[in-house]
């Protein structure tokens, strides 16, 4: 008689073979992964299993934030939701304002002055029952408490009083920008994900990692003094009783029109022609099925929107804002590029509606994106500003509407801003090319520091942190596009994002939702680009030339696929491109020949490009010495 394990794994060497013969090359399959295939939560074909799961919770939250001493006062109830087949007896939070606590580990610099007292908690209650210290346990930025058996589909009910005290320096994503500004996020005890690949996400937040969350909704109030506005992920829900209605009428103007205007004007910020007069002013937003919700406010800042359809066929439109120190001339910009952005992802890359109804660019200290919001630092030039705003709105689509987990795999999402980066400043500036990253991962390849792109992002360590997550990956998406042709790569991206919004892929996922999206099997470039060592170099090793017909060799120093780009100089003063795909490397040859046709006389061959990362660039030019 077999056994229910051997049966398990039978079953799983049997699911391998039959991957086998629709793959040439199979990826590996970690141990976690594996186990998700025989629970039925994943599958090969790059859809989610029959048994696939995820938690979610709703959370209603009450914040007061006094600006004169920073500090946060939050309410917050939260109901969880155990979709999962397992029995919890624990729930896991993230405290992630304890990065300033006192003693905590992180890998981020703050300074001595701005270290505190982290999140204090004054009331914990469990369905209503409060929770005795010792069932809580804090280390860092986790919290695990212990709690009554949660049964698969059951739901728990938490509620917690608690407070901290805002950071006015060494911003991490958060905190203080000016006496009358702040950028406030992860405010709140955060439930962590518990998951089929991993269970609990216990991951310590470093300050340099990035996150992942559940899929939830929010209800939350903010309370502020009279003179402040806030924005804020989700849909402000009284907006009435707040604004009057010289504002309203621009706003709802801004919403329906493909006009830019001035909501505030900052010499009459907070003035009655402004506000309903009262001491405080409460803000509610409500927010469904998002990963974060962050909020910023100013009592100073110039507030442009404007808005676009972004789905042509509901006629669909998102309201774009930028908000923003009349002092940082810079930004006056910003509100264009954050529209063209939003333009450029519904309808060019990856021309797919934009998702949300409103995105808020807000002046802040930080480079980091939000449900709805972005956090971005003024820039010295053009340029600059142009990249910053489309890369961190683009995260619109990759994290927030794929789920992604960051902390692990920081590639799913960076690189994707990156690829969208490059592609969307030439939207905005046809003169510009951004090439982001591209030459530092030609330096480092090959480094001490180069590991696959796979490796898990906690453990990446000098340029591959960069590296790793942003150019490498954006690249190997650059040239699946150039192999695919534009069409089916954008049928096999669509795929991907239609079968894993709102849910969240693992990289294995990715890899075989791209396969099945192209009806191609795509594993030979993956295994070779994410998962394998390997410099970054190709080589013109010799040219021939017999009759009408020149012969390039090119040789790959190792197994990486790399476009082969050829600009030809002729001696009559022409040139001519010729570019090939990765497709010359599936067989993995070490050396391939590249016919040149032509009754001219070739005079020099540079073999590179722009998006080709090359480690040693003296072998890429070539001269042809022949009388």
């Amino acid at each position: 008689m077999i056994n229910l394990r051997t049966f398990s794994w039978i079953v799983l060497v049997t699911i391998c073979f039959i991957h086998n013969g629709y793959a040439q090359d199979n990826l590996p399959i970690d141990a976690a992964f594996q186990r998700a295939l025989l629970n039925g939560t994943r599958t090969l074909t790059g859809m989610p299993g029959t048994n696939y799961w995820q938690n979610t919770a709703n959370y209603k939250l009450d914040i007061t934030f006094q600006p004169y001493n920073r500090l946060l006062t939050g309410k917050m109830e939260v109901t969880y939701h155990n979709n999962s087949p397992d029995t919890l007896r624990q729930i896991w939070f993230k405290l992630y304002p304890n990065i300033y606590k006192n003693g905590v580990w992180r890998k981020s610099k703050i300074a001595r002055k701005d270290l505190n007292e982290g999140v204090a908690l004054d009331r914990v209650k469990q369905n209503g029952t409060t929770v005795k210290p010792e069932q809580i346990h804090i280390d860092g930025t986790n919290m695990q408490l212990d709690v009554p058996d949660v049964l698969p589909g059951a739901t728990i009910r938490f509620q917690i009083n608690y407070h901290y005290t805002l950071n006015a320096g060494s911003h991490l994503r958060t905190g203080k920008v000016d006496d009358g500004a702040y950028f406030i996020a992860y405010f709140f005890p955060r439930i962590a994900v518990y998951d089929d690949i991993d269970g609990w996400n216990t991951y310590p937040y470093s300050g340099e990692e990035e996150f992942y969350n559940d899929f939830c909704n929010f209800n939350v109030t903010i309370k502020v003094p009279k003179d402040y506005i806030v924005w804020a992920t989700g849909d402000l829900i009284n907006r009435n009783k707040i604004f009057d209605k010289k504002l309203l009428r621009r706003l709802d103007t801004a919403e329906k029109s493909d006009t830019t205007l001035t909501v505030h004007q900052v010499d009459t910020l907070g003035s009655k022609s402004k506000f309903k007069p009262n001491a405080q002013h409460t803000f509610a937003f409500v927010a469904d099925s998002v990963v974060d919700f962050a909020f910023a406010m100013s009592n100073h800042y110039l507030w442009k929107s404007t808005s676009l359809i972004v789905d042509s066929s509901s006629q669909r439109r998102t309201r774009v804002d930028a908000v923003y120190n009349p002092l940082h001339h810079d930004y006056a910009a910003v509100i264009d590029f954050a529209r063209k952005t939003v333009h450029g992802i519904s309808t060019v890359f990856p021309a797919w509606p934009f998702p949300y109804p409103h995105i808020t660019v807000f002046d802040g200290l930080d480079q980091m994106e939000y449900p709805m919001m972005a956090n971005d630092n003024p820039t010295k030039t053009r340029e600059d500003a142009i990249t910053l705003t489309n890369h961190e709105i683009f995260h619109t689509i990759f994290p927030f509407y794929m789920g992604i987990n960051e902390t692990k795999y920081g590639w799913m999402d960076e690189g994707w801003a990156t690829i969208g980066e490059w592609k969307l400043s030439k939207l905005i500036d046809s003169t510009y090319t951004d090439d982001y990253g591209v030459a530092a991962t030609a330096i480092a390849s090959g480094g001490k520091d180069d590991t696959p792109i796979m490796t898990l992002t906690p453990n990446l360590k000098g340029a591959a942190t960069f590296t790793n997550s942003y150019p490498k990956p954006a690249l190997g998406y650059l040239f699946v596009e150039e192999y695919l042709g534009d069409t089916l790569f954008r049928k096999a991206l669509h795929h991907y994002i239609h079968t894993w919004h709102g849910k969240h892929p693992q990289p294995m996922d990715f890899f075989n939702a791209m396969n099945a999206g192209s009806g191609k099997d795509l594993n030979w470039f993956w295994k070779r680009w994410f998962f394998d060592d390997g410099v970054l170099d190709l080589a013109i090793s010799h040219v021939t030339r017999i009759a009408g017909a020149y012969k390039v060799y090119i040789r790959n120093k190792s197994k990486k696929p790399l476009p082969v780009h050829l600009t030809i100089y002729y001696r009559d003063g022409s040139a001519q491109k010729i570019n090939h795909s990765i497709g010359l490397w599936k067989t993995d040859q070490e050396t391939i020949e590249i016919p040149i046709i032509t009754d001219k006389r070739i005079k020099k061959i540079i073999l590179g490009d722009t998006y080709i990362p090359d480690h040693y660039l003296k072998d890429n030019r070539f001269i042809v010495n022949e009388p």
